[in-house]
Order: C-alpha cells, then sequence, then structure tokens
C-alpha cells in the first residue's frame, strides 16, 4: 500500500518535529510547514489525503487557511489543533468543515487515530464522488426522449400515463423504457428510482 502523506502546518519548530516523528513512527509520510501561507503556496502542487493545523499562527490562521483551500476546491479533511482558550475558534473551524479538533496538550493515539479516521472518511467520500459522476455519465448518455421517459419512471407515472403526456404509444413507451434500463445499469424500476434520487433528480 502507498504510504499516505500528512500534511503538518505549525509555526513552532519543535511540535513540528514532535509531530513529524510520531507521525513517521506511525506509517506515514509527512509533509510540515511553518505557516499557512507557506503551505498555501505549495497548494497547487500538492494532492492532501489529511492537513494537521495550529489554529492560531501569525499572519494567516487555520481558520482563514481553510477558507482560501475551500475556495480554491480543495476539501481534503482538516484536523485542528487548539489551545484551552482557542476552543471557540476550533468550533467555528468545524463549522467551516474541519474534520476533527484536538485541544493541546493532546494524547498522541488520540492524533493518529483522529488521522486514520480522516483518511478512511476521504476516501470514502472519493469513492461516492466517483460512483455519483459515473451515473451522470450514464444519464448523459440518455437520448432526450429516453430522458423524458426516465423523468416519467422516476415520478412514478405508469406506461400509460408517459406515453400520453408525450404523445406515443405504451408500447414505444415500453422500448424507450428498456433503453433507459440498459443505460443506467438497473435491474428495476426501483433501482433507477435510487439512483436518480442519490444524484438529486428524483
Amino acid at each position: 500500500m502507498a504510504e499516505t502523506t500528512v500534511h503538518v502546518i505549525d509555526d513552532d519548530e519543535a511540535m513540528r518535529e514532535s509531530l513529524s516523528f510520531l507521525l513517521g513512527t506511525s506509517g506515514f509520510g509527512v509533509k510540515t510547514f511553518d505557516s499557512a501561507m507557506t503551505f498555501l503556496e505549495a497548494l497547487p502542487g500538492l494532492d492532501p489525503t489529511c492537513v494537521v493545523t495550529d489554529v492560531r499562527m501569525p499572519q494567516i490562521d487555520g481558520l482563514e487557511m481553510m477558507r482560501r483551500m475551500r475556495a480554491v476546491g480543495q476539501h481534503c479533511p482538516v484536523i485542528i489543533m487548539t489551545g484551552h482558550g482557542d476552543v471557540p475558534l476550533a468550533v467555528e473551524a468545524m463549522k467551516l468543515g474541519a474534520f476533527d479538533f484536538l485541544e493541546k496538550p493532546f494524547d498522541d493515539e488520540a492524533l493518529i487515530a483522529a488521522i486514520r479516521a480522516a483518511i478512511r472518511h476521504r476516501n470514502l467520500a472519493s469513492t461516492a464522488s466517483a460512483e455519483d459522476q459515473d451515473i451522470r455519465s450514464r444519464i448523459d448518455s440518455l437520448t432526450p426522449r429516453e430522458r423524458q421517459v426516465l423523468d416519467g419512471l422516476v415520478a412514478g407515472q405508469s406506461n400509460k400515463s408517459i406515453g400520453r403526456d408525450l404523445a406515443i404509444s405504451p408500447r414505444t413507451v415500453e422500448i424507450y423504457r428498456a433503453n433507459v434500463m440498459t443505460k443506467m445499469q438497473a435491474s428495476s424500476v426501483s433501482e433507477l428510482v435510487r439512483l436518480a434520487m442519490r444524484i438529486g433528480i428524483a
């Protein structure tokens, strides 16, 4: 299995070295950055699996860094490290989409567990995204008339009702319906509806 790289951002050199050692001995690859700015500058060339960052840093704090990441479409999981007085900031970070926050001083195992959970979450999200894209490509392969029949089926209409709306015979609807089922790779109307609901067209 390829090594998973965790990106650590903290302006405290001792903390960066400590985290780098901990994560390295836990089987992760590690890249460290001494500021949010240096991380953001490097971001276009990175594909972060997980980011661990301090919330309070000079110039750009963890919250602003997250906002800038989201603004460029980077939605990898972010784990926020916070001091006791920074818990409100950490809660705000969660509202921005941070995966978790850990209050310093935290247990090493708690950080490792949070990172592993974040990576699992990202992998599941990536799989779901790929599956959604596959469903959309199946829908895009439908002809305009097949798409009309799909919309009718998803709305719960009968062949006769769909045919009446489209001014075609129920037998012709059956032909289009068979084509829709084949192209959508659905074995039943209920599965067809689930696929449509998954991408928000039902």
